[in-house]
């Protein structure tokens, strides 16, 4: 059986881990190796983490010194993991139970390297607003549009991540990754099974429309190194498909 490693940054999400912890070790495919990273430099939930991560001997947890956000924090776990694979679950959202042998039957199934699932957006008392059906992107201008990939439901080989990582942004930093694989010919196949429930938090960065915004422009100027007109016209796209949705 191969390794599958699982990376989740944590950051002032006490109310929440418990759960998204639990999820990931009672996976039925056992053999996960769990990268807990504390990010949080007040260090006000550590003592409360620390107790979590002694209930289960597959957890390695990680206490960052300062806060390096959610992307830079995957990008640590990353470079320490041992397992063949990668997936990524956020401190507040929840895997179904065979959310990882699924997956990976899919993907030795059909042998590609990379897959995400469909999901259900959930609010904060697990009640779902509405659901998200996994696609298919094999090239660049499939994605380049609209963020249709769930962070928590991915999952990939760790040799498509040799030189590539998650870039500074506070939203979207994911994003940024998915397109930067794509432009290096990784695939990306959608599982149309729902495997996840994401929380939609009312505090969260991911509800900021102006940081939304902000990092939406970057992902197409800085990262995508698009011109002025060309990156507005993208984060118009963006934008709309968002609001679509």
């Amino acid at each position: 059986m191969n390794l599958v490693t699982v990376i989740i940054p944590y950051y002032r999400k006490k109310q929440y881990i418990s759960k998204s912890l639990k999820s990931a070790l009672n996976q039925s495919y056992k053999n996960l190796e769990i990268i807990l990273i504390y990010d949080d430099e007040k260090k006000n939930d550590l003592k409360f983490i620390k107790q979590l991560a002694l209930k289960d001997k597959r957890i390695k947890l990680v206490v960052n010194k300062n806060n390096l956000g959610a992307g830079r924090a995957r990008n640590s776990g990353i470079k320490i993991s041992k397992g063949k694979y990668i997936a990524f679950l956020d401190a507040d959202d929840i895997w179904l139970k065979n959310k990882i042998s699924k997956q990976l039957k899919f993907m030795n199934k059909n042998k590609v390297d990379f897959t995400h699932t469909s999901y259900s957006i959930v609010d904060e008392n697990n009640y779902v607003i509405s659901n998200r059906s996994a696609k298919d992107f094999m090239c660049l201008d499939d994605l380049i549009k609209s963020c249709d990939i769930g962070l928590s439901t991915v999952m990939l080989k760790k040799k498509v991540l040799k030189n590539v990582k998650f870039p500074e942004l506070k939203t979207k930093e994911d994003f940024v990754l998915w397109l930067k694989l794509l432009s290096k010919n990784i695939k990306i196949y959608g599982l149309k099974l729902n495997l996840v429930l994401w929380k939609k938090g009312s505090n969260s960065l991911s509800s900021s429309t102006f940081q939304k915004i902000l990092d939406g422009y970057r992902v197409y100027n800085v990262y995508m190194k698009y011109n002025f007109i060309k990156s507005i016209y993208y984060l118009l796209c963006l934008s709309l498909n968002y609001l679509k949705k």
